[in-house]
């Protein structure tokens, strides 16, 4: 294969070493369905129950608390319109800076978009306001707790005060996704009443998704039939990707702290790197405000497709903004929420770093990024 550096751990992580070799028996040997009721498959179900006992564990909620999906957009959407008896217009609130899979149901279903601010943190006075004056009930209430483009970690302590203060009937969850490899999830789910996460985010295995429901909480189940995940999420379980995602899981928090901190520096490196070197350019979040992960510029008289054309002709993996939305290279629902200048906009760029970055990563992308902004500020010259 060919050398790459890749810059890209906000669409998707490369596997874990500990990971791959945790799945690899149950793809061959333990392959048995953990809802049968021989000796192999009931070896299948010690494995899916050590798992979410691991898991929950992690995340600081109980086993019956953990749901297995697919993937996190479903773990989102099967939250949102699941949570009450009936979804009406003006039930569901969420931020204007949201991951896709947070803001599409809520719009299609007529519900409430608070606006951000300059730094993609949600307006808390305009949350206060907008819950304060629904006539509807309110059932559920959906930030973020780290925005996928611009990294900007979310205060939930605050917007948990406010929601249950304004909407103490309501289900308070976040998109966790882009949290787990930077942040305490037992802070995040001692604030909030479910989570998202996204298997693949931490060095798991596409294809696993988990979403935390607090006791208390009912859910209609999206996916009927086996009743598999007590009726919350039917659908045979992907035995081999959950043993995989609870191993990354704990492999992720295991090593945090001190990824936080060597990441940050290669961050900051790579930040130093490009200022020193390419004019007209600024971050879109003050660092101190994200998460060590996600660097994200705007960079002037350059356009993001172009820029990551060059990039990726020279073996840099990068993204402008969500993975989800790239190809479309429409601009950013995020940077518009926050007020970024169309024109400043334009120019977007989205470098993301993980447990496989290393400082020759981070000196060859400088090397090629400028190299790149300049040969596209030639040719805008040129004609």
């Amino acid at each position: 294969m060919e050398s790459f550096t890749y810059l890209d751990h906000a669409a998707t992580t490369p596997m874990r070493a500990s990971a791959i070799e945790a799945m690899t028996p149950y793809l061959s040997q333990c392959f048995a369905n953990p809802s049968g009721s021989h000796r192999f498959a009931r070896q299948a179900r010690q494995a899916l129950d050590e798992a979410r006992d691991l898991v929950a564990d992690l995340c600081g909620v109980r086993p019956g608390e953990v749901i297995f999906t697919s993937c996190g957009t479903e773990s989102d959407t099967t939250v949102l319109m699941g949570a009450a008896a009936q979804v009406l217009p003006g039930s569901l609130v969420c931020s204007a800076a949201e991951h896709h899979a947070v803001l599409d149901p809520i719009q299609h279903h007529g519900g409430c978009v608070v606006g951000v601010d300059g730094t993609g943190q949600i307006d808390l006075d305009a949350l206060s306001a907008t819950l304060e004056q629904l006539t509807s009930p309110v059932s559920v209430v959906s930030v973020m707790a780290v925005n996928n483009e611009v990294g900007r970690v979310t205060d939930l302590a605050r917007v948990a005060e406010v929601v249950r203060r304004k909407a103490p009937g309501a289900l308070l969850h976040s998109d966790a996704v882009q949290a787990a490899c930077w942040q305490d999830l037992r802070e995040i789910t001692a604030s909030v009443d479910s989570i998202s996460l996204s298997a693949h985010k931490f060095g798991g295995p596409k294809g696993v998704g988990i979403l935390t429901l607090r006791e208390g909480f009912t859910l209609r189940p999206l996916l009927r039939g086996g009743g598999q995940e007590r009726d919350r999420r039917s659908g045979t379980h992907n035995l081999a990707g959950i043993v995989a995602t609870a191993e990354a899981l704990r492999a992720t928090v295991a090593e945090r702290d001190h990824e936080i901190s060597r990441v940050r520096a290669l961050r900051d490196r790579l930040l130093n790197g490009v200022r020193h070197q390419i004019t007209g350019l600024c971050t879109t979040v003050d660092p101190a405000l994200s998460v060590p992960g996600i660097l994200h510029l705007c960079v002037e008289g350059v356009e993001s497709e172009s820029l990551l054309f060059l990039l990726d002709q020279a073996g840099v993996c990068a993204s402008a903004a969500s993975a989800c939305a790239s190809g479309a290279m429409e601009p950013s629902h995020v940077l518009a929420a926050m007020g970024v200048e169309p024109e400043r906009a334009r120019g977007a760029l989205r470098l993301s770093l993980g447990h496989t970055s290393t400082e020759a990563d981070i000196d060859r992308a400088v090397t090629v990024l400028t190299e790149s902004v300049a040969r596209l500020r030639q040719k805008r010259v040129r004609t």
